[in-house]
């Protein structure tokens, strides 16, 4: 007897994480502990690796068979070439350069039962067997509906969140097999007959190695391509809305505004989403970087009320206050980090406070640290609760909450940067009169500081503020009173994107009377650079058939091409490598993630003056 309970198509490379994630789902709901969960999620993960691998994708059914006993059966199926060298596979003695049978000898080792049938040219069926615990009563047609009707109610996780669980989980058993070889090789002193397990230990030790290596390298692709895919159309859903709202091709209906309103405010939400991600991801990869500079807090703050002031509306019940700091000591940290703290800290307290005020204020604390408080007159947070809300994904049940979605990565993300600057952050709160948070760094940051850092940005009142929390690197200087190109101009944009090449001529038009040339890939652009002789190229920098990177390089390689100014405007965030390497060859690199659209006018202004097109009565 046999019950079908989920068959999932596998297409893309994502498919294997959700393939995963439905294994250990599904293995939970039938009663296996949490080992056992794991290695029959790793088993059927490798498999339909191999299947996407080498036939481009195919097909896992899950399934529960027979009566007693019963059995959890998961048939993992493609149309690839088959497997030419299937006995040396499963026997052990075939060698890949690829890696190919690596799978079936650790699903081997991991399930109960494992039964291959593949033929050249048609295709291979792999079947995974695990028992049911002896402890698991036999399961009735009832049970197995319901199980279906629960796992079709549960939404999977997002492809980050199992990689995450996947590499906790191969982490806690490396730990585990550590151990167990280190017992295991002081035994061997006393048993030399246990030497073949010694040696099968290690082959096993090896096998997780390599399978944590590669769901980490996949964590590492995935957060690489989300970081642009997602924030370029981002970016230009948000400035069209812009354009749109700003009636700068005419006007809109009531109704039509507030259709625009509604995305743009949804796209908004959807980029704070993939910063945070982005973000966590880093802290925890060890990937984000301190640049330390010297800032005074009088100047901070007062960037700090510029940038928040769109926040708070002249009609609203609720007062945003910036006390003025005495006797603060100059602080030697990353800005950047201590802006994005607090602005989360502010944030937090104007969503949660219906009336009243937020006040914001520093002060010196006890061995050469600072202070910061952000103080409100807000719902306040139960006792309770005090702790979970820095945990990530954590959200408070509460009316207000209703209103304003988030992804409960805000305050995990702020205690985070807080110790790595060396700091921590503390909260005071009784439940209907308020909160308080305190954010307690060091004024002179001791840690090791690196050169990773994020293309600036501008706030409303021109300071050069981060919107991330990466550290500042400014490549232009801003100019400002600005007049007309000195001569007749030809500008090349070349981007795949042309939702951006639509809003980068639209921004031109204001500056220039230039004609404008496009190039939908980096050959093309290229082609049109020889043709038609443009006075300044836009470049984008990740393109599907060339990158901007190499397109650069053949511009500055040919005599006919070299004097050409070249000015990257890209959405990609740059190693400190990436860089110095664009800096070399381009006149200036200005990021698509700028806050307004004024603002990247002006940055756009900044680099035409610098490559010679604009002239300026004041350079800043």
């Amino acid at each position: 007897m046999s019950y079908p309970i989920l068959t999932v198509e596998m297409r893309f490379e994502q498919d294997i994480v959700l393939v995963r994630y439905r294994a250990r789902q599904i293995a939970s709901f039938l009663g296996f502990d949490t080992q056992k969960q794991t290695r029959i999620a790793t088993a059927v993960s490798e498999i339909a690796r191999n299947a996407f691998k080498y036939a481009g994708g195919g097909k896992v059914e899950f399934l529960v068979e027979g009566q007693f006993p019963q059995v959890f059966l998961t048939r993992i199926s493609d149309t690839g070439p088959g497997i030419a060298d299937l006995q040396a596979v499963l026997d052990g003695h075939y060698h890949s350069k690829t890696g190919m049978g690596l799978g079936l000898v650790g699903a081997k080792k991991l399930m109960d039962e494992v039964q291959i049938e593949s033929y050249p040219g048609r295709g291979t069926t792999v079947q995974l067997v695990k028992h049911f615990p002896k402890h698991v009563p036999q399961m009735t047609n009832t049970q197995l509906t319901g199980l279906v009707e629960n796992l079709m109610r549960q939404a999977p996780e997002d492809p980050y969140s199992e990689i995450q669980q996947q590499n906790q989980e191969l982490l806690q058993t490396l730990g585990a097999l550590r151990q167990s070889r280190e017992e295991l090789a002081q035994l061997n002193q006393e048993l030399q007959d246990t030497n073949r397990g010694v040696m099968a230990l290690y082959a096993e030790l090896n096998d997780k190695a390599e399978s944590l290596q590669r769901g980490s390298e996949l964590k590492t692709r995935f957060l690489s391509n989300m970081s642009h895919e997602f924030r370029t159309p981002l970016n230009a859903i948000l400035s069209l809305s812009e354009m749109l709202l700003s009636h700068l091709d005419g006007d809109l209906s009531r109704e039509q505004e507030k259709q625009v309103e509604f995305i743009r405010r949804s796209a908004q939400s959807l980029s704070e989403l993939v910063n945070d991600l982005l973000d966590t991801a880093k802290v925890e990869a060890g990937k984000v970087s301190v640049q330390v500079t010297p800032f005074e807090i009088e100047d901070f703050f007062g960037a700090l009320r510029g940038l928040l002031r769109p926040l708070v509306h002249h009609d609203d019940a609720v007062t945003l206050i910036f006390e003025e700091p005495i006797a603060i000591a100059t602080l030697h940290t990353d800005e950047a980090k201590v802006s994005q703290i607090l602005r989360n800290l502010i944030s937090n307290a104007l969503k949660f406070t219906e009336r009243g005020e937020i006040r914001v204020s520093a002060r010196m604390g006890d061995d050469q640290t600072v202070i910061f408080s952000v103080a409100d007159t807000g719902i306040g947070i139960a006792k309770a609760n005090l702790t979970l809300i820095f945990e990530e994904f954590a959200q408070i049940e509460n009316p207000l909450q209703k209103h304003f979605k988030g992804t409960g990565l805000g305050l995990s993300l702020c205690k985070k940067l807080a110790e790595l600057l060396g700091g921590k952050i503390e909260v005071q709160s009784n439940l209907g009169v308020g909160s308080t948070f305190f954010l307690t760094l060091p004024t002179v940051y001791s840690g090791t500081t690196l050169r990773d850092f994020e293309l600036p940005q501008v706030s409303q009142r021109g300071h050069h503020m981060p919107l991330s929390g990466d550290p500042l690197r400014v490549t232009l200087e801003m100019t400002t009173d600005f007049i007309a190109p000195k001569t007749s101009t030809k500008i090349l944009i070349i981007d795949d994107e042309e939702a951006f090449r639509y809003l980068l001529k639209d921004m031109l038009a204001e500056i220039t009377c230039a004609v404008i040339v496009e190039a939908a890939s980096g050959a093309e652009g290229l082609r049109q650079v020889l043709e038609e002789q443009p006075q300044v190229v836009f470049l984008d920098l990740v393109m599907p058939d060339m990158r901007g990177f190499e397109v650069l390089e053949r511009l500055k390689s040919n005599p006919e091409t070299c004097c050409v100014p070249t000015i990257v405007f890209t959405s990609k965030h740059l190693a400190a490598s990436e860089y110095d390497r664009l800096v070399a060859k381009a006149v200036a690199v200005i990021s698509k993630e700028i806050g307004s659209r004024q603002q990247t006018i002006t940055q756009i202004q900044a680099a035409l003056t610098k490559a010679g097109l604009l002239a300026a009565h004041c350079l800043g």
